[in-house]
């Protein structure tokens, strides 16, 4: 009997931890190219994401594991296809200037699969931002986020955006503004 109780309570905690690390669906967007694009969002609508091993992991290189900290809130992830020959930026503008989130950016092939947080095994090109532990000289931070280098040559790529809480922030209304500047 006891051995019965201890194998149910396994195979409960088992399907829980199953559960909780499912993956998360973006929100899909569709950007017209070089056309400004706006969407507000709140951390409350994302989900906590225990493990970050993902964005040291040599093959995606997104964030240091030092910095992991600044990536412990609820994640609010959003997709969108970039075409060939596009450059996009990313800025993030919380709606409370106090409250300290952190975002990321990642491209991936249009046919990837397993190409959401926190099963992405690789990716083209990630980029980050956050609090700065430091002041760097010649530049100001303030409460946006900025991110510049996503961009597509030859050929068009998936790109993932996660609006983030930094230091288990929760809760919190954004806007993330979009830009794809198409050369061709």
């Amino acid at each position: 009997m006891k051995k019965n109780i201890c194998f149910v309570f396994a195979c409960i905690l088992v399907s829980l931890q199953l559960m909780a690390q499912k993956e998360q669906e973006p929100i899909w967007l569709t950007l017209k190219p070089n056309e400004a694009f706006s969407v507000k969002g709140n951390l409350k609508d994302g989900k906590i994401m225990p493990d970050l091993s993902w964005a040291w992991n040599s093959a995606v290189a997104c964030f240091p594991q030092t910095q992991a900290q600044k990536f412990t809130g609820k994640h609010v992830l959003y997709a969108l296809d970039l075409p060939s020959f596009s450059e996009m930026e990313v800025w993030l503008v919380p709606a409370d200037e106090q409250a300290n989130f952190s975002i990321y950016a990642y491209e991936v092939g249009k046919v990837a699969n397993n190409n959401t947080v926190p099963n992405l095994s690789s990716c083209i090109r990630c980029e980050a931002e956050h609090k700065w532990d430091y002041k760097k000289r010649g530049q100001t931070q303030d409460h946006t986020r900025r991110i510049h280098d996503i961009l597509a040559i030859n050929n068009p790529y998936q790109v993932v955006i996660g609006v983030v809480g930094a230091n288990g922030l929760q809760e919190g209304d954004f806007t993330l503004h979009l830009k794809i500047n198409k050369s061709k």
